[in-house]
């Protein structure tokens, strides 16, 4: 009997926003790669009744759990609800654990972390006051939501008032900080068999971008295919060697850090210094196709379907299993 593997994602994926539902696409091609490695697989919505999630998942005694859950009915503050419980029934599942996932998504705890390990990361408008410029971000919720050109602003009036605004729209819990003009890099880092390898350093560049127009990756610059941001934030593996290195060493230090595992993806501003700064930990970053973590993987000249099988042995090597 071939290894069953138990794929999780949020239920609310399929009606929620483009960002949500890229979910399932991830799970489709995680599924299929899984196959051709040998393992049925299972895909399983999950909501917020985890006692149901518990049922299930005894019935099926998986070897391990694929965990693809960024939010739980929507609510990203969640995320770490499920492997939680997945650890309390000693289930080997992929990706970072509960703690990791918890402290990683909110956005201003890690950068308590980052401080006090000496990490950069840009300052909160909270601690620190002054003209900024600053950026508005969501403290919980990922991939961009409510990023836009209005969400970069000078002073501390100017950001309460969009603070405010993007209270309304979106609910949930909102925080600026000082927005770094400069470049943008990120490095992924998957578990490979010999330990966390950090891939090829990846830079987003906003090329044709007007003068006056903030260059951030924005939500519509992950999910608008039809707006400029999408057609005009080109990804680029060409950054200068002593930078990238300087950028996969400040990587690796986060993964032992927040004691990450499986795999991950940290993201930086670099001012016209060369100074990189941490933005976000991206714990369980996506693994869709055509998303950055997949483009890093081919750069890195690793298979996607390799790189899935790498995530379930290290599930299973976490666990205390041997994998399949």
């Amino acid at each position: 009997m071939r290894p069953k593997i138990a794929l999780l994602h949020d239920a609310a994926a399929a009606t929620g926003r483009p960002d949500s539902s890229d979910t399932l696409v991830e799970a489709q091609a995680i599924a299929a790669a899984l196959v051709t490695r040998g393992y049925d697989t299972v895909t399983l919505p999950v909501g917020l009744d985890l006692t149901a999630l518990e049922r299930t998942l005894r019935e099926l005694a998986p070897h391990a759990v694929f965990n693809l859950i960024e939010s739980l009915e929507g609510n990203g503050r969640l995320l770490h609800l499920a492997p939680a419980l997945l650890e309390s029934l000693g289930i080997a599942f992929t990706g970072c654990s509960a703690h990791a996932l918890g402290i990683t998504s909110n956005k201003r705890a890690a950068k308590s972390m980052l401080r006090q390990a000496d990490i950069a990361t840009p300052a909160d408008l909270a601690a620190q006051a002054g003209e900024g410029p600053w950026i508005v971000k969501s403290l919980y919720e990922h991939a961009s939501l409510g990023i836009d050109d209005s969400s970069v602003v000078r002073g501390a009036d100017a950001a309460a008032r969009v603070l405010q605004a993007r209270r309304a729209e979106f609910g949930g819990e909102w925080f600026a900080e000082r927005f770094v003009p400069g470049r943008e890099l990120n490095v992924a880092i998957i578990a490979a068999p010999a330990g966390p390898r950090a891939l090829p350093v990846a830079e987003l560049r906003f090329e044709g971008y007007p003068a006056d127009k903030p260059a951030i990756v924005g939500y519509a610059a992950k999910w608008d295919e039809g707006s400029f941001e999408y057609r005009n934030t080109v990804r680029s593996f060409a950054v200068e060697p002593e930078l990238a290195a300087r950028a996969e060493r400040l990587a690796l230090a986060c993964w032992e850090l927040f004691d990450l595992g499986g795999y991950a993806r940290v993201d930086f501003r670099v001012d016209a210094s060369g100074m990189p700064f941490v933005l976000e930990i991206n714990a369980n970053p996506c693994l869709s196709p055509d998303a950055g973590f997949a483009a890093a993987l081919e750069r890195a000249g690793i298979g996607f379907a390799d790189a899935v099988d790498w995530l379930v042995a290290d599930a299973c090597r976490r666990a205390g299993r041997i994998a399949a």
